[in-house]
């Protein structure tokens, strides 16, 4: 029996980082939302064929996956799901300009961007 390597598979969850969680509070609360969740999705466009939309939110949507981490509800589209399954949403306010950050463990190619990717 020969066996072959498998490329490790990315967790079936969605992360948050602190800092990101703290954004979120942050745009809630100047948004005049301080108890809003955060939905976060994929829909079809941008350069490289998909593209991340966030949303503040009251609640789930019915097909909706929700992950509670750090005190903020993420709200996932089921359809979305299968494309953000071991995604870190991180914030940056680096050189290349200030946003959230999505380390997309399945995004195959990305624009310059950061805001679109293929898989």
């Amino acid at each position: 029996m020969t066996t072959t390597e498998r490329k490790p598979r990315p967790p079936l969850t969605i992360t948050i980082s602190e800092n990101a969680a703290e954004h979120v509070r942050e745009f809630a609360s100047k948004a005049g939302k301080p108890t809003a969740d955060l939905r976060v999705a994929v829909k079809g466009g941008g350069c490289s064929g998909l593209t991340y939309v966030l949303d503040l939110v009251d609640g789930p949507e019915e097909d909706d996956k929700t992950i509670e981490q750090l005190g903020i509800k993420l709200h996932v589209p089921k359809k979305s799901y299968v494309f953000l399954a071991g995604t870190m949403l991180d914030y940056s306010s680096g050189l290349n300009g200030k946003g959230f950050v999505f380390n997309n463990p399945n995004a195959k190619t990305t624009c310059g961007c950061g805001t679109s990717f293929g898989v």
